[in-house]
């Protein structure tokens, strides 16, 4: 995460002080290790896959992402709190339903939680089941009008056009594609909508395994999609009035647009998220 951070200017952000604090991450994923990097972080656990009472995590994706967003030694955003739903099993497969179960919890509770952000590392191929589809993407748009920026994964079926999965294919939320990974889901979407919208690190991220202690890599847009979530955690720490559309437009207007260092892979993007012109502390 060290180099992470390095390659998307995140430095005077932490030097001045932001860690995410009374910032809340809606987490939907493979669940959530109680790693002692997160200890005070996990506010809230629901399995939607088990019915377990207790947090867990049979896959480490989860995990992983979770300790990218608020890990208190290398997360983005290390004094944030999440609230982790577990959507997807051991194999990392889930069912739409269990999501959109998630997505109606997040929605009629959200206000009494004080979520502000939902982290969506989960993709859904946009031939999947057309209702299912639709519904999903219909409570994420609800949800984004209600305050909520949700953010979600270009997914890994790139680089072809046309491969950004459900539900980084809606207009409103924010998709976060890799700009080191030639796998990175890119747009159009079928409704001729730019995507991915930011760019950030996926290739080769350090963050939490599921025995305490413990470190792993991973690689995809799930892992650049908690950077960028995790950043927006700061930029509310410190603007906490600010809307999810006025959240985008400052995204847009601090990303860094030299792209050509990354052999192009910025085309069809806005750019590069730079962590510390987005908080205006350079």
């Amino acid at each position: 995460m060290k180099n992470a951070k390095y390659s998307i200017n995140a430095n005077q952000v932490y030097k001045n002080g932001y860690s995410g604090k009374n910032v809340n991450i809606a987490v939907l994923d493979t669940g959530v290790f109680t790693h002692r990097q997160l200890d005070g972080r996990i506010k809230y656990f629901r399995d939607y896959v088990g019915g377990k009472k207790t947090c867990y995590d049979d896959n480490g994706h989860g995990t992983h992402v979770c300790g990218i967003l608020s890990a208190a030694d290398i997360g983005m955003a290390p004094n944030a709190g999440l609230y982790v739903f577990k959507v997807l099993d051991y194999l990392g497969m889930g069912q739409t339903s269990d999501s959109i179960r998630a997505l109606t919890y997040i929605k009629e509770n959200c206000v009494r939680h004080n979520i502000r952000i939902l982290n969506f590392s989960v993709g859904y191929l946009p031939y999947s089941d057309t209702a299912e589809r639709v519904k999903i993407l219909k409570l994420i748009d609800e949800l984004w009008d209600m305050g909520v920026v949700v953010v979600a994964a270009a997914g890994n079926y790139g680089p072809a056009p046309f491969s950004v999965t459900v539900p980084g294919i809606s207009r409103k939320i924010i998709t976060v594609g890799s700009f080191d990974d030639i796998r990175s889901g890119k747009g159009p979407t079928d409704c001729c909508i730019v995507k991915p919208e930011i760019l950030a690190p996926g290739h080769d991220i350090i963050s939490l395994g599921t025995r305490d202690g413990t470190y792993i890599r991973k690689t995809g847009t799930s892992m650049a999609t908690p950077i960028v979530s995790g950043a927006i955690a700061l930029f509310l720490e410190k603007y906490p009035d600010k809307r999810p559309e006025e959240v985008k437009l400052a995204l847009y207007n601090t990303c860094d647009r030299t792209v050509d260092l990354y052999k192009d892979t910025g085309k069809g993007s806005w750019g590069i998220i730079n962590v510390d012109k987005l908080l205006g502390v350079e």
